[in-house]
């Protein structure tokens, strides 16, 4: 009987050990998977955007749109999107897009919101979304396709806001809620894309 006991006292002592070696090892590959993993992602993204042609640049010559994302989501559910810019037209409302491609035809795109430059051409806003893994998902041909949304684009958001530049038969876009606007303005074609999840 008491070599029975003592038998299942070792066995269970041994369990046990073994058990919580599992668990502190795979604790301990669980922290350092997240280490690593949070340390190969940058915490801010920064995007210089540029006119969308030559015919525009030319008549925004001081125009600069600065994208800072600081990439929070993991930790507070989305990320924020500052856009800074100054030397544009002034008192002008601006529409911005994350997009499937800088420059047309564009690709797929997600209206995420306005800024509207003062008196003195400048204008600022913060917008709180999903950024670095922003995605479209549709059905094509009865499949669900995912294209990564990862490009910025900008567009004058009055059909009008245009004219100063390219005179009054300017095109007329989709780019608003109201499905009117101008044409794009500013893109990211010259700058790294966003990152891809």
């Amino acid at each position: 009987m008491t070599t029975t006991l003592r038998r299942a006292a070792t066995t269970l002592a041994a369990a046990l050990a073994v058990g919580t070696v599992a668990v502190g090892g795979s604790a301990a590959a669980s922290g350092s998977g997240a280490d690593s993993s949070s340390g190969s992602q940058p915490d801010e993204v920064h995007l210089n955007l540029t006119p969308s042609s030559a015919q525009l640049a030319a008549c925004m010559p001081h125009a600069k749109v600065r994208i800072e994302v600081s990439l929070e989501t993991d930790r507070v559910g989305f990320d924020s999107f500052e856009v800074h810019a100054w030397g544009l037209p002034p008192k002008t409302a601006f529409t911005v897009f994350l997009l499937e491609q800088a420059g047309s035809p564009f690709g797929a795109a997600e209206y995420i919101g306005d800024i509207t430059s003062n008196g003195g051409g400048r204008a600022e806003n913060t917008f709180h979304l999903i950024v670095q893994e922003a995605f479209s998902s549709t059905l094509v041909n009865g499949v669900r396709v995912r294209v990564d949304l990862n490009q910025v684009g900008m567009w004058f958001a009055d059909p009008t806001a245009d004219d100063f530049c390219l005179g009054a038969n300017s095109p007329v876009t989709p780019f608003d809620g109201d499905n009117e606007a101008g044409v794009q303005a500013f893109n990211s074609a010259n700058t790294t894309p966003l990152p891809a999840p």
